[in-house]
């Protein structure tokens, strides 16, 4: 049966043009299938234009702050519309990542030691001191990332420890808070999960340096594997892995886990996605097609998902 949609993407986000390529394909695909579908962008007109809209629910291809760490969520259950993706609270898990990690190791997963430093614990302690005591606890590589954020924005691979300074302050300037973390080497992969049921696995090989903003987003910069040409048994691990971090922080309909899987075929967990890229070069769509799910049968499924949790809310509450 059609349904009326509105399809949010855009906003102020660093990732602002990704989300509105996500948005033009999606709306496109449900069109194509036979909904109204009404493209959104994020703004000051958009409690008003939800609540006089006549949607029945919302699908969200939102990238960065607002869309991933539960504001624009708690908005769309305060103006009562069902929506796509993780709820409020589990959006908000997520999107902190050292807050999600300590959740993930909770739930037995393997997870890089790492240490989260503010930017205000960063002047008072002095530099010198965070940067000698970060490697003599972690070692040499060092991943550092701002502690909230996606896509990779402000990411660097420290070899050197006098190259730490900087890199840290290079990731201040996208978050308050910065995650030094422990190198895990190996093949990293991207699993999504589909209402509880991992998809195939892909295995993400950049043709230089780090999967970082640009490998991600502009095409040809990296070689996808869909499935992952891993072994059965490392396959499974990186599948129950994803499984028990959507688990974990209570996420719903779709989510992306973010793997390393180490010479032994064991998997790190690194970070969750709570609404992933469904642009022409994003995971989640290669790993549905993996799986034999067509685009457009994809966004129908999520929008499904988002109609039977809204008729799910009306009953408990109504």
């Amino acid at each position: 049966m059609p349904s009326n949609v509105a399809v949010l993407s855009g906003g102020i986000s660093l990732e602002r043009e990704v989300s509105l390529r996500s948005g033009s394909r999606v709306a496109d695909a449900l069109a194509d299938r036979g909904h109204e579908v009404t493209r959104l962008d994020v703004d000051g007109e958009l409690v008003r234009v939800l609540e006089r809209g006549g949607f029945d629910a919302a699908v969200l291809t939102l990238h960065g702050s607002a869309g991933e760490d539960g504001t624009v969520q708690a908005l769309l259950e305060l103006v009562g519309l069902p929506y796509t993706g993780p709820d409020v609270l589990a959006s908000s898990l997520a999107w902190n990542k050292p807050i999600a990690q300590g959740l993930y190791r909770r739930a037995g997963l393997q997870v890089p030691r790492g240490v989260t430093l503010t930017q205000q614990a960063f002047r008072e302690m002095g530099a010198v001191a965070v940067v000698d005591r970060v490697a003599d606890a972690l070692g040499l590589p060092v991943v550092v990332k701002p502690a909230t954020g996606g896509s990779s924005l402000g990411l660097t691979i420290v070899h050197d420890a006098a190259a730490l300074p900087q890199a840290i302050v290079g990731a201040f300037s996208y978050a308050d808070a910065v995650l030094l973390e422990q190198f895990i080497a190996g093949t990293e992969v991207a699993v999504a999960v589909l209402d509880g049921r991992a998809l195939p696995a892909v295995e993400i090989q950049p043709k230089e340096g780090a999967y970082d903003f640009a490998a991600r987003y502009t095409a040809g910069a990296t070689e996808f594997h869909a499935p992952a040409r891993l072994d059965d048994a490392a396959a499974r691990a990186c599948a129950e892995a994803a499984v028990g971090a959507y688990a974990a922080i209570g996420a719903r309909h779709i989510s992306r886990a973010d793997l390393i899987v180490d010479d032994r075929g064991t998997p790190w967990v690194l970070e969750l996605d709570t609404c992933p890229g469904l642009t022409d070069t994003s995971l989640v769509p290669l790993a549905a097609e993996a799986d034999g799910i067509a685009f457009g049968e994809l966004c129908e499924t999520l929008l499904g998902l988002a109609l039977a949790s809204g008729r799910h809310h009306t009953s408990t509450t109504g």
